[in-house]
């Protein structure tokens, strides 16, 4: 098992940036991808970006420039750093963590608004 605590969402204004935070716990050492997805009302969950354990990422070409994705796994935490933030960026984000099976995090809300 593996749990998956999100931070670092909030309010900010067009053009801003954010650090969303994933922090996993339990049974780390068999995970192999972690991601950021997001979803916002009345839509499906999309994925943002993923980043692989030998660090290989993916980022959806929404945010291609404007997004990163990192690890620490020192902290076995997943980043997201969101710069040039567009209101429809206006989104729940989702971490995830894959080990044969697909975890997710309770997810933290991004509103991007002046």
């Amino acid at each position: 098992q593996v749990q998956l605590v999100e931070s670092g969402g909030g309010l900010v204004q067009p053009g801003g940036s954010l650090r969303l935070s994933c922090a996993a716990s339990g049974s780390i050492f068999s995970i192999n991808a972690m991601g950021w997805y997001r979803q916002a009302p009345g839509k499906q969950r999309e994925a943002v970006a993923t980043i692989s354990s030998g660090g290989s990422t993916y980022y959806a070409d929404s945010v291609k420039g404007r997004f990163t994705i990192s690890r620490d796994n020192a902290k076995n935490t997943v980043y997201l750093q969101m710069n040039s933030l567009k209101p429809e960026d206006t989104s729940v984000y989702y971490c995830n963590a894959f080990d044969g099976v697909l975890y997710w995090g309770q997810g933290t809300q991004v509103t991007v608004s002046s």
